[in-house]
């Protein structure tokens, strides 16, 4: 009973209720970690610190919009706690690339400014295609939320990334990968701290 009376007394939006939105769930879930794995052989191969932070953030959108997926079939409390999982996730995340990138300082390796371009515009085309899909849906609940501000996060990780190699091919200098990452982890951080505020007040904790 008193699960019920969570659900009932919690906001009442049903956008997680629709086809359509389970539909745009599973197209970004497949999206986001087939273009996470691309990047992630690119950033280890083309030795780019901000192809690594941005498949970082495909795979981790992949997988934690999988858990927006599972989660919409579940109670308002429950959706909840699966966006306070997300923002927590996501600002794990932001500290790890921030590490990596402090100790990408210590290296001399100029990454493959190619590359960062190729793959910086194909994963945005990808994450376009990604927040199209989500736009109708980016005002519902914390979950809800949650999955368009990763999905959105993705799109302004791959512009910068495409910046940056361009960069680093005109100067032939390794600090505009660095720099990006570090901006890629503060977009992570910041979405994370909305994320987390969203589901706290919605969990009334």
């Amino acid at each position: 009973m008193s699960g019920q009376c969570e659900d009932c007394c919690g906001p009442k939006d049903l956008t997680h209720t629709t086809p359509r939105y389970r539909r745009a769930l599973v197209v970004v879930v497949v999206l986001n970690l087939g273009m996470g794995v691309v990047e992630m052989a690119g950033g280890v191969f083309g030795r780019s610190q901000a192809l690594k932070a941005d498949s970082l953030d495909f795979l981790g959108d992949g997988a934690i919009t999988l858990l927006g997926l599972l989660a919409i079939s579940r109670g308002q409390r429950w959706r909840a706690r699966a966006a306070l999982l997300q923002g927590i996730f996501l600002a794990i995340l932001g500290v790890g690339v921030i590490g990596a990138a402090c100790f990408r300082l210590y290296e001399k390796v100029l990454p493959d400014a190619a590359t960062m371009g190729v793959l910086g515009v194909v994963g945005l085309v990808v994450n376009v295609a990604c927040a199209l899909v989500l736009v109708p849906h980016r005002d519902g609940d914390a979950n809800v939320r949650a999955v368009w501000l990763f999905s959105r996060n993705d799109a302004l990780g791959n512009i910068a990334v495409a910046i940056a190699g361009g960069l680093v091919a005109w100067l032939g200098q390794a600090w505009p990968d660095l720099v990006t990452a570090a901006v890629i982890a503060a977009l992570f951080l910041s979405s994370a701290w909305q994320i987390v505020r969203g589901a706290r007040r919605e969990l009334n904790i």
